[in-house]
């Protein structure tokens, strides 16, 4: 069960944290409103590949990944989505759509946009549509050691 590999995780890392668990929905601006958490503190987990590579990227539900921006940043020569057939047995605990952003669970580098070091806490699906975490961001930042640029961009198609 993937809420308890990361919960072992942060537990095993003395991380302070709250587990928010909410009827099922598939989008962040559906968990968001009932969760009770602002869109710009829920994150949301983007699988990109970039160079071929399979990539975490980490950013505010309410945003989507600008690819130009994320290629430019990571100094990479191709960036796309990943679709789930690349990725979903990398997470095979989780439910499709609701991987934490924690790429060093799954050998994967994260790299989360700068806007998120607005807020002092960040939540997120813990590997299912029913669970969150919420937490210090600066235990986040320490924990997933994110590469931190600047690649989110408008508002996405699920927050209109």
């Amino acid at each position: 069960m993937a809420i308890a590999r990361l919960t072992e995780f942060l537990d095993g890392h003395n991380a302070a944290y709250t587990v928010i668990y909410h009827s099922p929905t598939y989008t962040a601006q559906g968990v968001a409103a009932l969760a009770h958490i602002s869109g710009k503190e829920l994150a949301k987990t983007v699988i990109v590949k970039l160079d071929g590579k399979l990539t975490m990227a980490v950013l505010p539900a309410k945003f989507y990944v600008n690819l130009v921006s994320l290629k430019r940043a990571a100094q990479a020569h191709t960036a796309s989505l990943a679709s789930e057939d690349e990725f979903k047995d990398r997470f095979a605990e989780c439910e499709p759509g609701a991987m934490p952003p924690f790429g060093n669970l799954y050998g994967l580098p994260v790299f989360a946009d700068d806007s998120l070091e607005q807020d002092t806490a960040i939540a997120f699906n813990a590997g299912t549509h029913r669970e969150l975490i919420r937490m210090y961001w600066a235990d986040f930042k320490k924990l997933a050691e994110p590469i931190m640029v600047r690649f989110a961009a408008g508002q996405s198609a699920e927050a209109a």
